[in-house]
């Protein structure tokens, strides 16, 4: 049994370090929303969502906190942690559901899709309409009405990119997993 909690754990490390520089390498590709300010579509808030399914909450909390943080300070010049935590909070929450969603098993199907974007829905709300703009005020003294805004449109944009890669992603591998699983059998 130590040996299994063993391997478990760094194979948690090992997908934080990866997961976290992937999204950190995907901080700079994004569609603007041209018409609200720092929001747009981000892809690697899909491979978070990702991550979070597949390597659990601890993973996913960890990815959105390293991942924003470094991004932001690489590229940015500063962390705005008003925005770093809710990606934390958000990759935890998803994270929550891994077993649920029967990634590793290969078991990613209509059912398991449907519970992901509806944890993925949820949880972008409680981050982005929630969590991110209290922190906007609370920290930065940010206008609540712009800030309420900014929210709204990131948990959009980041529900729809989940739904549409995130899904995309978790499936493929979920396939890949089976393929790899049947062949071991095989040998």
């Amino acid at each position: 049994m130590a040996n299994t909690t063993g391997k478990s754990i760094i194979r948690q490390v090992v997908a934080i370090g990866i997961g976290a520089a992937i999204f950190v390498a995907l901080t700079t590709v994004q569609i603007p929303i041209g018409f609200i300010p720092n929001t747009a579509l981000q892809v690697r808030a899909a491979v978070l969502a990702f991550f979070a399914a597949v390597f659990g909450p601890v993973a996913g909390f960890a990815i959105g906190l390293i991942g924003h943080a470094l991004g932001d300070a690489l590229f940015y010049g500063s962390v705005w942690w008003s925005w770093v935590f809710p990606d934390a909070i958000f990759g935890l929450v998803v994270g929550i559901f891994a077993k649920k969603y029967a990634v590793e098993e290969g078991g990613f199907a209509v059912k398991q899709c449907v519970l992901f974007n509806v944890v993925q829905l949820v949880s972008n709300a409680v981050a982005w309409i929630l969590a991110a703009p209290v922190l906007d005020i609370l920290i930065y003294k940010e206008p609540a009405n712009k800030v309420f805004v900014q929210g709204v449109t990131a948990c959009i944009c980041n529900v729809v990119i989940v739904a549409v890669l995130g899904s995309l992603l978790t499936f493929g591998y979920s396939k890949i997993k089976t393929k790899s699983s049947s062949l071991k059998e095989e040998e």
